[in-house]
């Protein structure tokens, strides 16, 4: 049986091997790391060195940087030497994709590597083929051949490695054998792990990154779980990122339901959370991530229980509950998962409804008959087991233990029929003044968190006093756990050196001409790494095809090629009137 976490009621992190990149330790007892990446052009030194400097005085811990090519990898001599001039050591990792070359240049100057399985080698073709046995391993030899040479040079200049697979960059050999399935982002990983294992080099990390939460989540599970069953002896540290995230509230929640839901579980030594935004404000949301896991982790446990799991963590399944229902509004049964709210935020918001757009305070919690359970009362439990029809049911307000595990308590403990409420915190905040980060990020991860698991047929928000900023949280929170659609959904890569226009003014732009197209996935990439993979969940897609020129997608083909970039958004528009997926925006947009 497949097991990513030793007892997922509570909370142990997952013991790993120390592996070192220049003064920074990673895994065993070490804290979390926080990284970022340069947005910065490579062959520009002191552009990089400033940059840099930024970020480490934000509180970075490991810096990456783009190396399209051999040359631009060069140059990471000059930016090492320029930081190490500046009397910053701060270890550097060179980011590689489709060149070995450039690999094997950028391991001479940086203390750390990170190769993607899916093109380091391969490239992608999208080519439908049928692979033999016999020629498969005629693909993992011409891997190997290319792989070992780094390898060799990592060991001689004891360099560490991130082995890390993107969902959207999967190769075609993989494609075919596995699916763009998490078990195929697996695999790509292994392949290259064993390749490092046989040569006894193990100064290497993983990552599984998907800009869909409930993929990744589900990926580095699988990852994980296939590491516990191949032995004690590949307990690899683990870099968690939700890649594309996007920028402002949008881009943290989506990062904290996936790098958070992991945190949680006692996954992750490292993390990145990649905002469409300058890098610097990556880092003060990664240090709050992993403060507020912290901290929830920190609440007093459950006691010792022997309940098995109500779901499988391995692939997605809504709780089957039975519908009820409640102020004229449907609640499980398959309904759509709903927003309850207190009567003090109905009060402070029922005289500008339309102004609220599709924000809107559905059902009212004083008077909504739910009934707040404790999992650990064996007489309510046994009340609701011997009920047959359905009631709708929460955790009580103070509530002290992690909720995240007691609410997979309540979900294993009560019959799958009754619906449940979903709190973000059982310790209901009256402070309007409160920092939204502070709400934002626990209320993500717990309630995301249990939204991917298959759990929860409604939400309510405590942990944000004030009345418009919850709505639009529990809101924003659905849309991003891909529970919820309601408004145009982005998937926005953050910018980096390979970036071939401004991501954040363009997204911009975008945003603008199009956010009023409910349920239309539209994804921005700044240049053709990751896009057409990233983009399969996508409607359609802008990306960087060369210095201000814009190709097209629908799906994940290109349809248009090489449009001036100051007629892309126009385009773009134009093409997503030809599918029949344009609305015109209504004439007063939501205000809150």
């Amino acid at each position: 049986m497949l097991r990513y976490c030793p007892d997922l009621y509570h909370y142990q992190r997952r013991k790993t091997r120390v592996v070192t990149v220049g003064k920074v330790a990673i895994g065993g007892d070490n804290p979390v790391r926080v990284q970022s990446m340069l947005t910065s052009d490579t062959r520009d030194t002191d552009a990089c060195v400033k940059e840099a400097l930024g970020l480490v005085e934000a509180g970075c811990e490991i810096v990456r940087v783009t190396a399209q090519t051999r040359v631009y990898a060069a140059n990471l001599e000059h930016i090492k030497a320029g930081l190490l001039a500046a009397g910053c050591d701060v270890p550097l990792v060179a980011d590689i994709h489709f060149k070995p070359d450039a690999a094997m240049e950028a391991a001479k100057w940086v203390e750390k590597v990170r190769i993607n399985p899916g093109n380091f080698v391969d490239k992608k073709k999208f080519e439908v083929r049928e692979y033999s046995d016999d020629q498969y391993s005629d693909e993992l030899a011409r891997i190997e051949e290319a792989f070992i040479p780094l390898v060799h040079l990592c060991q001689e200049k004891s360099r560490a490695m991130r082995i890390g697979t993107n969902h959207g960059s999967l190769s075609d050999r993989i494609m075919n054998r596995y699916g763009d399935t998490p078990r195929g982002m697996v695999e790509s990983a292994l392949e290259f792990a064993r390749i490092a294992r046989s040569l006894d080099y193990h100064n290497f990390v993983f990552s599984m990154k998907a800009s869909n939460p409930k993929v990744m989540i589900e990926a580095y599970r699988l990852l994980v779980a296939e590491l516990n069953a191949q032995g004690s002896d590949w307990n690899y540290p683990i870099h968690l990122g939700v890649t594309e995230a996007g920028d402002g509230e949008d881009g943290r929640i989506k990062s904290a339901i996936g790098i958070g839901s992991l945190l949680s579980d006692g996954i992750g030594d490292t993390i990145r959370v990649s905002l469409t935004e300058d890098a610097v404000y990556e880092i003060p949301v990664a240090q709050a991530m992993a403060g507020s896991i912290a901290t929830e982790t920190a609440r007093p446990p459950l006691p010792l229980v022997g309940d098995s799991l109500s779901y499988d963590p391995f692939s997605y399944t809504r709780r089957a509950s039975q519908r009820v229902e409640i102020q004229a509004l449907g609640l499980g049964g398959g309904e759509t998962v709903r927003v309850f709210n207190s009567q003090a935020t109905w009060n402070a918001v029922a005289h500008k409804l339309k102004q609220l757009g599709e924000y809107q305070p559905e059902i009212l919690t004083e008077t909504s008959g739910i009934l707040a359970v404790s999992p650990l009362d064996e007489t309510a439990l046994t009340a609701l087991r011997d009920r047959a029809q359905p009631q709708a049911i929460t955790l009580p307000d103070d509530w002290p233990h992690p909720i995240i595990a007691s609410y997979r308590l309540l979900a294993a403990r009560v019959p799958a029929r009754h619906p449940i409420v979903l709190k973000d915190t059982c310790f209901p905040s009256t402070d309007e003044t409160r920092p939204f980060l502070d709400a934002l990020l626990p209320a993500a991860t717990n309630i995301g968190a249990l939204l991917c698991d298959g759990i929860g047929d409604a939400v309510l928000i405590q942990g944000e006093a004030a009345p418009n900023a919850s709505l639009r949280l529990a809101y924003n929170i659905l849309q991003a756990a891909g529970t919820r659609i309601f408004k145009t959904d982005y998937v926005a890569c953050p910018s980096c050196g390979r970036t071939l226009f401004n991501l954040q003014s363009t997204t911009g732009k975008i945003r603008e001409a199009t956010g009023h197209l409910k349920g239309v996935r539209i994804a921005v990439m700044g240049c053709i790494v990751n896009g057409p993979g990233e983009m399969a969940d996508a409607d359609f897609g802008y990306v960087g095809g060369a210095p201000g020129k814009i190709n097209l997608y629908v799906g994940k083909t290109a349809v248009e090629f090489n449009i001036p970039e100051g007629e892309a958004v126009q385009r773009l528009t134009e093409l997503i009137r030809s599918h029949g997926k344009w609305v015109e925006a209504p004439a007063e947009a939501a205000a809150i």
